[in-house]
């Protein structure tokens, strides 16, 4: 799989070539994975809901639900380096006042 670059919503798959890897696209019979996935767009709905609400635009940085090998849900984070820069201050703000995640 490629570098996909470009406009549109295309932007949200650069940078997965080295997380997802040549075998990312195969499924393995007998794996649910529509079970993991449902999992991880719950949660990836949930976040982009607070991105959103804290004043990050989609185009700009996104919650995007997938599934690993073994169908385990997972949600990676997608955006412009400008936004992942943006979101990391904003949680280290977060984890100087109050010591971490609640």
């Amino acid at each position: 799989m490629g570098k996909v670059t470009g406009s549109g919503e295309s932007w949200l798959n650069d940078g997965f070539d080295d997380v997802v890897g040549d075998g990312g696209a195969l499924w393995v019979p007998g794996v649910d994975y529509v079970a993991g996935w449902r999992s991880a767009r719950e949660a990836a709905d949930r976040l982009n809901r607070v991105l959103l609400g804290v004043g990050f635009e989609s185009s700009a940085v996104r919650a995007v639900a997938s599934t690993d090998g073994d169908g385990r849900g997972v949600v990676r984070l997608a955006g412009r380096p400008e936004a992942a820069e943006l979101l990391a201050g904003l949680l280290e703000g977060l984890a100087d006042g109050s010591g971490g995640v609640a």
